[in-house]
């Protein structure tokens, strides 16, 4: 059975299968579809474990990466909103789960510490990971993983226990290629495909996008796979409540 990065397996009840994502925002009613203001975002409030997190209700897209890949960069690229998600050239300064609220009702983003790289005490990343463990395996709210990914490096161990992980959970998962300016288009191109070949067996893989925060590029799609994304939740979520009031 597969692993979390930072422990333990998937719950039982998370590695049930679901229906597979449609994945295109086409899937959905024009007329029902809400559109998402990202430049919305606020920051709600931080929790260093689960048991201090906001209530586990609404959808959560959380953002993880290895340190200093541009987690927070893209955050604040996507919300046009440069102090958003603190950003440090001292990596692994996210320390706790930072979630921010967006203008729709229950839609959140969470920006998760990041791993791999942090120039902290092996008894402190120990603590992180646990916690981190705990928010992905038991968070019911998640409803999408947003993988950042340095385009210099691509995957790394770290990043590919994460997408086993959220393949085994049915959890479907956005990769940005960061720092794509560092590449000319052509090979930047490349390593998209590359990185789409290597997860062809992922069945949750919504896109591999190249993605600048310097350049600004890569944002729209992000933001439009996310749009269909949390509207997909938000039918799902719809036709829960009513099956439970019919109930």
């Amino acid at each position: 059975m597969s692993q979390t990065p930072f422990g333990q397996s998937p719950s039982p009840q998370q590695e049930k299968s679901t229906e597979k994502s449609s994945q295109s925002n086409d899937s959905y009613p024009s007329q029902n579809r809400v559109n998402i203001d990202f430049t919305s975002a606020q920051f709600s409030q931080s929790g260093s474990k689960l048991s201090n997190c906001p209530p586990d209700r609404g959808i959560e897209i959380a953002f993880a990466g290895r340190s200093n890949a541009g987690k927070s960069s893209a955050i604040n690229s996507i919300t046009e909103n440069k102090k958003l998600a603190r950003t440090s050239k001292t990596p692994g300064r996210t320390q706790l789960l930072n979630f921010f609220g967006l203008s729709e009702p229950g839609v959140r983003f969470v920006d998760l510490p990041g791993y791999g790289f942090a120039k902290v005490s092996l008894d402190l990343k120990a603590e992180w990971g646990k916690h981190l463990d705990d928010y992905l395996r038991n968070r019911e709210s998640l409803a999408c993983l947003v993988l950042i990914v340095d385009i210099r490096r691509l995957l790394t161990q770290f990043d590919k226990m994460l997408l086993e992980w959220s393949n085994n959970r049915s959890l479907p998962t956005l990769i940005l290629l960061t720092k794509s300016d560092k590449l000319n288009y052509g090979p930047g191109k490349q390593a998209a495909l590359q990185v789409k070949k290597e997860l062809k067996e992922h069945d949750n893989l919504v896109d591999v996008i190249l993605f600048s925060s310097l350049k600004k590029t890569g944002i729209k799609e992000c933001r439009r796979s996310l749009t269909g994304l949390i509207n997909e939740r938000m039918q799902e979520l719809s036709e829960e409540n009513q099956s439970d009031i019919e109930e």
